[in-house]
């Protein structure tokens, strides 16, 4: 998690990225609303952004687009601002041509990229009317989504419409929902058991839950290699 905050700039976050790998992190979290639910910085296309992506760059990190937080009692943290914030980022990125300047860039948008998926033609339909490229070569070499999603039918309809390799595994036991589904008499957080009942190929399920992370976050493999692991 980047030290960031409502009036700062980001050089105590660029600092702390620097330090923080140098200890062997692999990725940090960055927050595109620090404001908590008010959404009063510039978008993540801005070139307010621009100095933490070049870091970021150098160093060979990605980073999750997640808010924190919620300060406005009309947006509720996981239920409202999580799944807006992540669909809000992943429009931001529609608009702009960020990945041209940072071409190595990884931003990972959680919870099954919030709406998108789920409104996959509304988003290919804007691309066109806005005269940006076509969401796959526009995107989606640099935009990944997480599978934290807590249904089978969220699941199944994430790897639908989202190529593998955009997908890598993440669960948030104990996480924003911690009861257990009446309807199956498991944890609904457990996301596992969704990507183990898909129908997919064995491949494609190794790739979801371990190779395309590897891929996204290639200081893991490098760091393993030093250590003797």
């Amino acid at each position: 998690m980047l030290p960031q905050s409502p009036k700062s700039d980001l050089k105590a976050s660029i600092g702390e990225l620097r330090r923080c790998v140098e200890l062997g992190f692999i990725g940090c979290n960055l927050n595109p609303d620090p404001g908590g639910g008010h959404f009063t910085h510039p978008p993540l296309t801005d070139e307010y952004w621009f100095p933490l992506y070049e870091e970021m760059c150098e160093l060979g990190v990605p980073a999750m687009i997640h808010v924190s937080g919620s300060c406005n009692p009309a947006m509720h943290a996981t239920g409202g601002y999580y799944l807006a914030a992540d669909t809000v980022a992943f429009m931001q990125l529609l608009q702009g041509d960020l990945f041209s300047r940072f071409p190595e860039l990884k931003l990972i948008i959680p919870h099954g990229g919030g709406a998108v998926p789920y409104h996959w033609g509304r988003y290919r339909g804007l691309a066109d009317m806005l005269k940006q490229p076509d969401i796959e070569q526009h995107l989606m070499n640099n935009v990944f989504f997480d599978t934290c999603v807590y249904h089978q039918p969220g699941i199944d309809l994430l790897a639908d419409v989202i190529e593998n390799k955009n997908i890598l595994f993440g669960s948030e036991m104990v996480g924003a929902v911690r009861g257990i589904d009446p309807q199956t008499g498991h944890y609904f957080d457990d996301t596992k058991r969704y990507i183990d009942a898909l129908d997919i190929s064995d491949e494609e399920r190794h790739m979801i839950f371990e190779g395309n992370a590897r891929l996204v976050y290639p200081r893991l493999d490098a760091i393993l290699k030093e250590r003797g692991l």
